[in-house]
């Protein structure tokens, strides 16, 4: 017996398979989204990046492409003594975000760059301490005017009576030096001054020659060319432009070639790139005019020097330290 109907029967369960299908489909999760507050918008979900508290005086935070060797120019120090301030047992390898120490221990940075020693409260005995630690060091006999002390135990309230009697029973002859961060009140006695570190040498007190006999082919520009370029042939002479010693020999400074920076004092150092050929070495000492490199090319365009002089790490125009040509 034939069966005529078959191709309205295939149809039947094609369509009945098809609707099955659909039903399972639509049971499929849909996407996590998140609606933006106050739009009726879809924003997908993500974590908000996490602020890192700010680093203190003294102190750098790590950014991506960072080197030690860029951190140490731009702050005025060498490598060297950042990796051992830091504990660095391999110079090459810094963490991002990672915050590092740099100016030399004990010391902090104020106004103006400079940096001072930081005094720490001193005990005198007794219990009396400085009310103000952290501040600039002053002579006991001048402190004893200015801080309010308590009396041993600290339990007892501040008096003139009581801060004298301790001071007769237990305070040692000898001077002791306090710290106090506020400024002198007016007294009967002259006021003393704060005892600070001795201000590192500026560039009036070295002697300067220029770096290259060539032409000047480009000035130092704010926030763009950080020194001066001269001219030269290949394997003229780089000379030292001030008495110093080496802190770095290296090719690792993007667009600097081969380079030699030289420091000069606690302010100021030098930096001479683009050599085809260095003649010193590290921890070398030089003097004024002493060849220390030939002009080349290293990742530059042409054969040139380019000079930079970095005060406190910020770099300056040298054209206000060289003689006048």
């Amino acid at each position: 017996m034939r069966m005529r109907h078959f191709p309205g029967f295939a149809a039947g369960i094609f369509l009945s398979s098809v609707v099955l299908l659909s039903a399972c489909a639509s049971n499929a999760p849909a996407p996590v989204v998140e609606r933006s507050k106050g739009s009726g918008s879809l924003v997908n979900a993500a974590p908000s990046p996490v602020a890192l508290p700010p680093v203190g005086p003294g102190m750098y935070r790590v950014k991506k492409g960072d080197t030690l060797y860029a951190i140490a120019l731009d702050h005025g120090q060498s490598y060297r003594d950042l990796a051992a301030w830091n504990d660095l047992a391999d110079p090459g390898r810094i963490e991002v975000d990672q915050v590092l120490r740099v100016v030399p221990p004990g010391e902090d940075v104020v106004a103006g760059g400079q940096t001072v020693a930081v005094a720490s409260p001193v005990s005198l005995g007794g219990g009396i301490e400085s009310a103000n630690p952290g501040g600039a060091a002053l002579p006991a006999a001048v402190a004893g005017e200015l801080l309010k002390r308590a009396p041993k135990g600290g339990k007892q309230p501040y008096s003139a009576e009581a801060l004298a009697k301790l001071q007769q029973e237990e305070v040692p002859a000898a001077p002791v030096v306090v710290a106090v961060a506020a400024a002198p009140a007016a007294s009967s006695a002259s006021p003393a001054q704060p005892v600070a570190k001795p201000q590192a040498a500026t560039g009036g007190s070295l002697d300067w020659v220029w770096p290259g006999n060539g032409k000047l082919l480009a000035g130092f520009v704010e926030g763009g060319n950080k020194g001066i370029d001269l001219a030269g042939k290949r394997g003229d002479p780089v000379l030292a432009a001030a008495a110093g010693k080496v802190i770095l020999v290296s090719s690792a400074l993007r667009g600097y070639g081969h380079f030699v920076i030289v420091k000069h004092n606690n302010a100021l150092l030098s930096v001479y790139a683009h050599n085809s050929r260095i003649l010193v070495k590290e921890e070398q000492a030089v003097s004024k005019g002493q060849k220390i490199a030939e002009i080349g090319d290293s990742d530059a365009d042409q054969p040139k020097l380019h000079f930079e002089i970095r005060q406190q790490g910020n770099p300056v125009d040298p054209l206000k330290f060289l003689p006048a040509r």
